[in-house]
């Protein structure tokens, strides 16, 4: 089980969160079953680091206010501005470590898919997240998928075949599928674009000769008024 620990501080009843934000630090909500909730902040590049490998699926100790208090969480949401994509809130949920969380673990593809590399497939990864339920103390950084089963356009890996430890309940459907592979684009034939240049053709030859028969009638009727 990985834990890690992250300083934090109470945060004053009213600060704004665009305050925050200036000051480079994140507001942090944090609460739980049997607990009081509690108004945090972070430093952005501190929490910015560690939730680039915790995740959300990795115990986190909360050292509030110097070590005044410790509380195992994880994170439960993190919000991002719609612009810029970067922090400005999170929620963590206390755990208890003989009671189940539920969460996701990430999938991560190892290997090379004989259908991309010989066959030049281009790879479908259709499921990069396994939601899972578990103990706190059972928790995994990651479930590693290896993807050299995959040799032609017809083979698949599930969620049924994924190796999980027999710690974790996975939820979900068990035939969804994880990681396959689909053929090349096959490129339009050109004959569609010779035929268009040649209907474009005989359609200027026609032009061409209404405007001749055109020019000998006129050359008929200046003879004639002679």
């Amino acid at each position: 089980m990985d834990k890690m620990t992250l300083d934090v501080q109470s945060r004053e009843e009213g600060t704004k969160a665009k305050k925050l934000l200036a000051s480079g630090l994140i507001p942090i909500e944090f609460y739980g079953k049997g607990t009081e909730n509690m108004s945090l902040q972070v430093d952005y590049q501190a929490f910015r680091k560690l939730f680039r490998f915790a995740g959300t699926n990795t115990i986190i100790s909360l050292n509030i206010d110097g070590g005044k208090s410790k509380v195992d969480t994880i994170v439960h949401d993190v919000n991002y501005h719609p612009i810029t994509d970067k922090i400005i809130h999170v929620d963590f949920v206390k755990v208890k470590m003989d009671e189940f969380v539920y969460t996701k673990i990430p999938i991560v593809l190892t290997g090379v898919a004989p259908a991309v590399k010989e066959l030049g497939g281009t790879l479908m990864h259709n499921l990069d997240e396994l939601e899972v339920k578990c103990l706190p103390g059972d928790l995994i950084h990651n479930i590693e998928v290896s993807i050299e089963p995959i040799v032609d356009f017809n083979s698949f890996i599930r969620v049924k075949d994924l190796s999980v430890p027999d710690t974790l309940e996975v939820l979900g459907d068990p035939e969804e599928v994880v990681v396959t592979a689909v053929p090349p684009r096959v490129e339009e034939e050109p004959e569609v674009v010779e035929e268009v240049a040649e209907g474009e053709a005989e359609g200027a030859e026609a032009a061409e000769g209404e405007a001749g028969e055109g020019e000998k009638k006129e050359a008929k009727a200046e003879g004639g008024g002679e």
